[in-house]
């Protein structure tokens, strides 16, 4: 279903989960290009980008979003039709974007006066709005990276390498996330896309900064992550060759001991057997043994 508000002469149009019905009244109202229908059609994502046209723009974002369970990153993804007098957004899910507008509309419903000035600069509140609500996020993930950085040094393995995969996930996600719209956000900024209003280089160049330092941020926990990854991995072949050395050490020490034992159970005639202190001379024996190894390890500085 398409919901309208009305600034004035702006309208904006916002659709969740378009059905063939409304695709077709955006066809017959806007006349846009079947190419740029079709996208909106697709349930698979499609790569950032920005087509211009002679009376309108048609762009396509992903900002990121927590799934259910507050713990992996989706993108979400928004189709934007942008032009002189309208703007019309389009999601397949109830998000962020429809929040926003569910505001506008309950403002409008209530009677207050709402001014959107023009429709670039609806589209930067939007944006703006969605920069917000993606910082909040990265900074969320930020905080994951830097506790899995103090959890390295933890007993409970499962939990940290759980951790790491889930953090690096996210963050890789991220990252693939951001770098295509790099693009489309330096060609508002730069007055390649020259939009519908003047002098609206500045508030691009506002979102191109939010771009920027999550960027940056995201970045930077991309090198961390990997990094703790390493360090854990080389943390547990540590341990692992630890307990592998002890391990070692221990069978080196009981091994002469072992083969005596078997030797002295086997039935036939053995030296000492008649002797009323056999056991006390093979135990001092074997003790003999078992300290000149350990010395003999010891000297060779093996623990």
């Amino acid at each position: 279903m398409i919901e309208t508000i009305k600034f004035g002469t702006l309208n904006w149009s916002h659709i969740v989960r378009p059905t063939e019905e409304d695709l077709q009244t955006l066809s017959d109202t806007y006349h846009f290009h079947p190419l740029d229908i079709e996208d909106c059609r697709s349930v698979t994502n499609l790569r950032p980008k920005i087509d211009t046209y002679e009376d309108y723009y048609f762009l396509v974002l992903h900002f990121p979003s927590l799934d259910a369970t507050n713990t992996f990153v989706d993108a979400k993804e928004i189709k934007v039709f942008w032009g002189q007098d309208f703007l019309i957004t389009i999601g397949r899910s109830h998000w962020i974007v429809k929040e926003l507008f569910t505001k506008e509309k309950n403002k409008v419903i209530a009677g207050v006066k709402v001014e959107a000035g023009s429709s670039d600069a609806l589209l930067y509140r939007i944006l703006d709005y969605l920069m917000k609500e993606t910082q909040t996020l990265v900074d969320k993930i930020d905080k994951d990276v830097d506790n899995c950085g103090k959890s390295l040094f933890a007993r409970k393995t499962e939990k940290i390498i759980e951790k790491i995969t889930i953090t690096r996930k996210n963050v890789i996600l991220l990252n693939t996330m951001f770098k295509p719209e790099l693009q489309v956000f330096n060609k508002l900024q730069s007055g390649t896309i020259k939009g519908f209003a003047k002098d609206m280089e500045d508030y691009w160049g506002n979102i191109l900064d939010y771009f920027q330092k999550v960027m940056d941020i995201v970045e930077d926990d991309a090198e961390l992550i990997r990094g703790y990854s390493m360090t854990f991995d080389s943390m547990q072949v540590d341990r692992t060759n630890k307990t592998l050395k002890i391990l070692t050490l221990f069978s080196t020490i009981l091994l002469p001991l072992i083969l005596m034992a078997n030797i002295f159970s086997m039935n036939i005639n053995l030296p000492v057997q008649t002797n009323p202190h056999s056991f006390t001379i093979l135990v001092v024996v074997m003790l003999a043994i078992a300290f000149v190894t350990v010395i003999y390890l010891r000297m060779k500085k093996w623990f």
